[in-house]
């Protein structure tokens, strides 16, 4: 019986281990067995069913986005086009538009259209070599168009090479069936939706929008006691237009991550911190909205906290289905070295997912695997629209990236 199903070797490896030098970089040999990495070496050792000499290209884990919205239906072009001619986003909202457009299209979409839709942006995503994602809820905003949004993400993992982590984002705006009481329809959540939504099974975490145009420290804090009693993570979209003590409610509850963060004070790093929460920067949104304050990113750096990116693909704020843009965006508009974004991108991006069993190339890990036709990792963070992807492998077999 041989040693190893898939033994990969005379590659280029940047392990991304945490605390090693220089993306954790060596030349030799990965051997694979039951889709986990069991064996790293420079020089290749036992027998394989199927031996595979990369010729010196590159190896990183796969890459892994942390935040996405990309079940929906109905885009929002119009509405930036709009805003390009000067209109407000009150004005735009008073007509009908905002996200309570997409909210109507989603509603009015069956879960066989949202599937159709999302597929081609989660093959996008698979294609930069992104093999773990993470899609939220929010687009629904009432207990069946929650879970027609939660059941399209799960039959997206369930049709696809691709790891899809769910989340149940019920907390994103206030819909029209509870206009002015938003006490109400966090009420309603907590009592209805949330337990029938873990009822089936269907979300690995609970998210919430903590903004003054959206809910309340408090309101989003019952949230995070009724998630907490019932067992499951929560994250949160923090600070991101202002700084509402977002991220340090999501420390308090020992959220997995806080995401978007512009506007987080030095408390909040500390906070986080302390409660070993990871920080997820969106740059594409930061860009689309014009932002000009920038994440505390040097606060976050003297205070360890691990830093995460993501594309957070939707049709409002970030309309840019492409992980590997967003690599980019950080390292051009918040100074994140490429070494602190392919971190980001993979072993801090699953911190961000609560998931100890891949980001990294070491023994016990996944073999979640990108396999690059670059000259070294840096460049993952300098192209953009660069087609560098020589292979993706998910528990060390390949997908099928024409599919």
């Amino acid at each position: 019986m041989p040693d190893w199903d898939l033994l990969l070797t005379d590659a280029r490896v940047a392990t991304l281990q945490d605390g090693a030098a220089d993306y954790g970089v060596f030349e030799g040999a990965i051997g694979i067995r039951d889709g986990v990495i069991e064996w790293l070496g420079e020089h290749a050792e036992g027998s394989a069913g199927d031996t595979r000499s990369l010729d010196g290209r590159w190896v990183t884990p796969a890459l892994i986005d942390c935040h996405t919205h990309i079940v929906f239906a109905g885009n929002r072009a119009a509405e930036f086009e709009q805003r390009l001619r000067g209109a407000s986003y009150e004005e735009i909202a008073r007509a009908g538009g905002g996200i309570m457009s997409t909210v109507r299209a989603t509603r009015e979409a069956s879960e066989d259209e949202l599937l159709r839709l999302a597929l081609p942006r989660l093959m996008a995503l698979m294609r930069e070599g992104v093999a773990t994602i993470e899609i939220k809820s929010g687009y629904g905003l009432d207990i069946d168009n929650e879970i027609k949004m939660l059941r399209v993400a799960r039959r997206l993992g369930e049709s696809t090479p691709i790891e899809v982590r769910t989340t149940l984002l019920a907390a994103h705006a206030l819909p029209p069936e509870f206009k002015n009481d938003a006490d109400r329809y966090i009420d309603h959540i907590c009592a209805e939706i949330l337990p029938r939504v873990l009822s089936e099974g269907l979300a690995d975490a609970v998210d919430a929008y903590c903004e003054d145009i959206a809910f309340s420290g408090p309101q989003v804090a019952r949230l995070f006691r009724e998630s907490e009693s019932l067992g499951i993570p929560v994250k949160l979209h923090a600070d991101q237009l202002t700084d509402g003590g977002g991220a340090e409610l999501a420390a308090h509850f020992s959220a997995l991550s806080a995401d978007h963060l512009e506007y987080t004070s030095t408390v909040g790093v500390a906070a986080m911190a302390e409660a070993n929460t990871t920080a997820v920067l969106l740059p594409a949104a930061f860009l689309t909205l014009g932002e000009t304050q920038l994440p505390p990113v040097d606060a976050l750096r003297e205070q360890n906290v691990p830093v995460a990116i993501a594309s957070d693909c939707n049709p409002g704020t970030a309309p840019m289905c492409s992980l590997r843009s967003n690599m980019m965006l950080a390292s051009r508009l918040f100074r994140l070295t490429p070494e602190e974004c392919m971190a980001g991108v993979t072993r801090n991006a699953a911190r961000a997912l609560g998931l100890p069993d891949r980001g990294s190339i070491e023994t016990g890990k996944r073999a979640d695997l990108a396999i690059w036709d670059i000259s070294h990792p840096r460049e993952l963070a300098y192209w953009s629209g660069t087609p560098q992807l020589s292979e993706l492998l998910t528990a060390g077999h390949t997908v099928n990236l024409r599919a």
